[in-house]
């Protein structure tokens, strides 16, 4: 899953974009509010932390243009702003979720999971297909009982194609999910990652449709 951290206060951004680089999660960053939007229309999400009080263009009008792009990006304001009518304010605007600083990283993360549960339309962590297991909280992967080590960008793939069970997606549709925005040959390092997975599952669990893409029943 890939997340734009849009907030300007260089040792807060750095605290959610290891954070989250940690949890396995691809992180673009923005520090103000022009950088957002040109981010935004640049790259593909699956979900955005906003901060309010941001440099050139405030929190509440990148609400607005995201929103006026795209309604169904997951959006959760981030804010010092923590006044009930701020919360209203932001809510009523388009976002989906609000937090107030000071807060604990383990409850923001557990609101993102929440976020993208619901926008990939499940409301359980765990899924299961054929054998195979998957923990969205925990990011492990269970075949039959077993764990099996995964690396973090070999997760990213399989939780992609989970959540879109069902249906084929193209590599490039991953690549912008999983990797960074301004990686290096995120092509080549997808292929070499997606190999590797395939070797830790039950044959053909992961099939290609060509032409269209890969996909898990």
């Amino acid at each position: 899953m890939k997340l734009l951290i849009i907030e300007d206060e260089e040792t807060m951004q750095k605290i959610l974009y290891k954070g989250f680089r940690k949890l396995g999660y691809a992180v673009d960053s923005a520090y103000d509010g022009d950088e957002a939007i040109d981010l935004f229309f640049s790259a593909a999400y699956d979900l955005i932390v906003l901060d309010l009080n941001l440099p050139k263009l405030d929190g509440m009008k990148v609400l607005k243009e995201i929103r006026i792009d795209n309604k169904e990006i997951p959006i959760l304001i981030l804010s010092a702003r923590n006044d009930v009518e701020d919360k209203i304010a932001g809510l009523d605007e388009g976002a989906n979720d609000y937090i107030a600083k000071p807060f604990h990283f383990g409850e923001l993360e557990a609101r993102v999971r929440a976020l993208l549960r619901r926008n990939f339309k499940t409301s359980d962590s765990i899924i299961e297909i054929g054998g195979a297991k998957i923990d969205m909280a925990a990011k492990r992967l269970f075949v039959d009982g077993t764990e099996i080590n995964l690396s973090k960008k070999e997760y990213g793939i399989l939780e992609y194609l989970f959540l879109r069970r069902g249906e084929a997606v193209t590599a490039a549709e991953m690549i912008e999910s999983i990797w960074e925005s301004d990686a290096e040959d995120a092509f080549n390092s997808f292929k070499v990652r997606l190999s590797a997975l395939r070797k830790k599952l039950p044959n053909n669990f992961i099939q290609n449709a060509r032409g269209h893409g890969y996909y898990v029943e």
